[in-house]
């Protein structure tokens, strides 16, 4: 059975950074694309960046570009995603998720179907 299990997330001042983890067990990572996905209350799912199994990156969130990146470990079965310059408006809780696709990843979350629990980050001052 596949998991995933987010970990990382927390309070940090504007400016600062995070790294979250997405752990992944009962399958291997680098067979599905992986996605990052933010939820705020009141607003739709919306896609971050998301890595392929063939290494392909896509940013679907155009304010995070330049201070998001997404890594895999192959050996740790987990995937990364790093948060530089955090801005308020990242605030929100932040979902890894495996879509059944080698060579594309996409930001729709009705691709994906195996999601994690999510971890909660806070940019506050």
């Amino acid at each position: 059975q596949k998991h995933l299990v987010e970990s990382g997330g927390g309070l940090v001042q504007p400016g600062g950074s995070l790294r979250l983890s997405c752990a992944a067990s009962g399958f291997r990572l680098d067979y599905y694309g992986i996605g990052w996905f933010r939820q705020v209350p009141g607003k739709e799912r919306e896609g971050v960046l998301c890595i392929s199994g063939s290494d392909g990156i896509t940013y679907y969130a155009d304010s995070v570009k330049a201070r998001f990146t997404i890594a895999r470990d192959t050996a740790k079965n987990t995937v990364y995603l790093q948060m530089n310059n955090l801005k308020p408006e990242d605030t929100a809780v932040y979902y890894c998720a495996a879509e059944d696709s080698y060579y594309t990843c996409s930001g729709e979350p009705n691709e994906y179907g195996w999601w994690g629990q999510g971890t909660r980050v806070t940019v506050s001052s």
